[in-house]
């Protein structure tokens, strides 16, 4: 199990992350204000996280993420995510209609240990893939993600989004004009498709295949360029655009977008036009014929 330790931390201190130094903490978060939770990563490739939650110890997931849960753990929908700072119920309400805007449903379900012993409760990811676990507090406060990566958080940590200012990348981007933004200090979890990779931008640049993009720190700048020249545009199966990461932050990227994946499978499904790959035997089709499949 990872423990992470309740502490204030002077705002002027220098974040280390895996012992490398990153970010300076706003006064926001200069003390602790998520939930403090333990968790377990299970699986490989086809993963779930199990968290250990204290008695009164609650975390938040998306609507149908749970995979199961112990006795004395109940759970709520609700349409805020409770971190106290919605602003009563309007501001509740505006916060579901946001989170309409990214495809999500309007409400964010709490699961709180009522017990007086500790209790676990796992949370899936809804296709193959990573969860990737994030401590807030590690990266600054605030990561931006796109709209489906959020999986489950810490109580404390507020989910809303982020506007892309840039047409070109909100028309071009893979992302859309709007990306998720997740504010905390306690830690939060993301899912992605494939194998998920982080890389530590410190004033370089990164070009990505639009659609790999699963998150990256709100000091990023994220911008889109074409891909070369018109030949390869056109012909080099790359897309006519790449997005552009570049200045100092984390930046995490997915090996295999779920997007990419249902392509390939809906390509390949012959009662909705694809062509039939596989079983090419002469029974193969004479089963085919028979079955009507």
């Amino acid at each position: 199990m990872v423990n992470y330790t309740s502490a204030y931390v002077n705002r002027n201190e220098i974040v280390t992350w895996n012992g490398l130094p990153f970010a300076r903490l706003s006064a926001k978060y200069s003390r602790m204000q998520s939930h403090k939770i333990d968790y377990e990563i299970i699986g490989d490739d086809m993963q779930m996280v199990e968290v250990e939650l204290d008695p009164q110890e609650t975390v938040i997931a998306e609507a149908g993420a749970m995979n199961y849960m112990e006795d004395d753990i109940e759970f709520e929908a609700k349409m805020g995510d409770g971190s106290g700072d919605t602003g009563g119920f309007l501001g509740s309400l505006v916060g579901a209609g946001k989170r309409v805007l990214t495809g999500e449903s309007i409400f964010i379900t709490h699961f709180t240990n009522n017990g007086m012993d500790k209790r676990r409760v796992a949370f899936a990811a809804p296709y193959p893939g990573q969860i990737i676990p994030i401590n807030l507090r590690g990266i600054g406060g605030r990561i931006l993600c796109q709209k489906d990566a959020f999986l489950c958080a810490a109580l404390g940590t507020r989910i809303s989004i982020a506007f892309n200012r840039r047409f070109g990348a909100g028309l071009f981007g893979g992302e859309g004009f709007i990306l998720q933004k997740l504010e905390g200090d306690g830690m939060t979890f993301l899912h992605a498709g494939g194998t998920v990779i982080r890389k530590e931008l410190r004033g370089e640049s990164l070009r990505i295949d639009t659609g790999c993009i699963v998150g990256f720190s709100e000091s990023i700048d994220y911008d889109i360029q074409r891909a070369g020249n018109l030949k390869s545009m056109l012909f080099g199966g790359e897309g006519l655009f790449l997005a552009t990461l570049r200045g100092h932050g984390t930046v995490y990227l997915q090996s295999l977008p779920f997007s990419r994946l249902a392509d390939r499978i809906l390509a390949n499904a012959p009662r909705i036009g694809g062509d039939q790959k596989g079983e090419g035997s002469a029974a193969g089709s004479i089963y085919r014929m028979i079955s009507g499949k």
